[in-house]
């Protein structure tokens, strides 16, 4: 039997800070693109809605984490400061060693889970 191996979902919760894979994702498409409504396009996430995440991450660090150019004839656009690629970097280093480390837990659950293919 086949089975699609589990996903895992990790968030690091502060005073004032919750930081998991959706503001993780939003950063390395700010990275990718070179712009807020674009990252926020590509997660189907509204333009104010991306906008509040990253001032929110932007106030909880004692550094921004992405740094934003205003529109106009120049064009605007929005990249990680270094600090910005550290924390992506160091997330998803933390969330490749759980996976890792989770491994053989992982596999035990998944064995004891029923064949959803028979129609149960």
């Amino acid at each position: 039997m086949h089975r699609t191996p589990p996903r895992l979902h990790l968030r690091l919760i502060y005073d004032g800070l919750n930081f998991g894979p959706g503001k993780a994702d939003l950063l390395a498409l700010i990275g990718e693109t070179g712009s807020i409504s674009a990252a926020g396009r590509r997660m189907k996430m509204s333009y104010k809605r991306a906008w509040s995440l990253v001032e929110e991450m932007n106030a909880a660090f004692r550094v921004p984490l992405v740094d934003t150019a205003r529109g106009g004839s120049g064009g605007g656009g929005a990249h990680l400061t270094e600090a910005g690629q550290q924390v992506l970097t160091h997330y998803r280093a933390i969330e490749a060693r759980v996976l890792r480390g989770a491994r053989s837990d992982l596999d035990a659950i998944t064995a004891l889970l029923s064949d959803m293919s028979d129609g149960k």
